[in-house]
């Protein structure tokens, strides 16, 4: 199993020594980038001496611009990879898009060079969450008015770093971050000196681990009313070893669809045995198509073979 450290208990030079500044409005930056900034958001948090802001509810005046400390600053109409799920396998980065809402006070600048800003998903606790999912870009701001900024951006998942293993697989919570460096060294900031935002329960997003589902039958042409033998397995991801293993005691349905029709029809269920594998019987009597299909669960999401063609003589 991996390990790896969440900003939330990073600050100081670890926390800056992969911080890069583009501006809100620019999509640059490295991975490390967004995590350091919400560190850098953290540590300032704590220099202000308040705790932390779980509901975006604060708990003094904002700051004004110049001066530092939590800023008026609120992130709303969160929406991650268009409220679908994020599926990850065992090997690619998966990144998805996430689009929100910025309202500050007018003489907060969102679109200054040392200004930064964005949103990422953890679970666990607020304070002390078990596992931190961040994007590997700034997002791209838009001005819609001297109060009210739209911005998209993305969350990035690259299985060996960024995930822990298969408790990952679950419903993740969103929170937004902002810092206004307000000309302080990025290398070397007095936290007491830099504006910050931090707001919670902004939304959630599931992380699931991805599918395989095959099917094979025994021959490829019969005579009509014959019997054919049909197997399948039925594979996800694991995030402990990085691999594609069996799923055990689930249902999956063989269906068939008829040469020439557009639909395919349930002709049984079958469930799987304690390797993922499949296998059953079914009497063949028309030319058509017959695959597996998993309709997934809450950390797996659905599966369809290919529909494997079979003649009749």
């Amino acid at each position: 199993m991996r390990t790896r450290a969440t900003v939330a208990t990073v600050t100081g030079a670890l926390a800056l020594s992969a911080l890069v500044l583009p501006s809100a409005a620019q999509a640059d930056g490295a991975h490390g980038s967004a995590g350091s900034a919400a560190a850098v958001a953290r540590a300032a948090q704590s220099a202000a001496g308040q705790s932390a802001a779980k509901t975006g509810a604060r708990s003094a005046a904002p700051a004004a611009a110049s001066d530092p400390g939590e800023m008026d600053l609120t992130f709303s109409k969160l929406v991650v990879n268009g409220g679908k799920p994020i599926v990850v396998g065992t090997t690619y980065t998966k990144r998805v898009t996430t689009t929100f809402t910025v309202t500050h006070a007018a003489d907060v600048n969102i679109f200054a060079s040392d200004f930064l800003l964005d949103v990422n998903l953890y679970r666990g606790s607020y304070e002390s969450p078990s596992n931190e999912l961040y994007s590997d870009d700034f997002p791209v701001c838009k001005k819609v008015s001297t109060k009210v900024a739209t911005c998209k951006g993305n969350i990035t998942v690259t299985p060996e770093y960024d995930l822990l293993g298969n408790a990952d697989a679950t419903k993740w919570k969103a929170m937004g971050f902002a810092v206004d460096f307000r000309g302080e060294d990025p290398e070397n900031p007095d936290f007491s000196k830099i504006g910050f935002a931090l707001q919670d329960k902004l939304g959630n997003a599931t992380v699931q681990r991805a599918s395989k589902q095959s099917v094979k039958t025994s021959a490829k042409s019969v005579k009509k009313g014959k019997t054919l033998t049909f197997t399948g397995w039925l594979s996800r991801a694991n995030f402990d070893d990085l691999k594609y293993h069996g799923y055990t005691a689930q249902p999956v349905k063989l269906q068939f669809r008829k040469k020439g029709s557009s639909t395919y029809t349930t002709v049984k269920t079958v469930k799987t045995n304690n390797k993922g594998d499949l296998k059953t019987t079914a009497k063949v009597s028309a030319n058509g198509y017959w695959r597996y299909s998993f309709a997934g669960t809450s950390t797996t999401p659905a599966a369809t073979a290919t529909g494997s063609y079979v003649s009749v003589k």
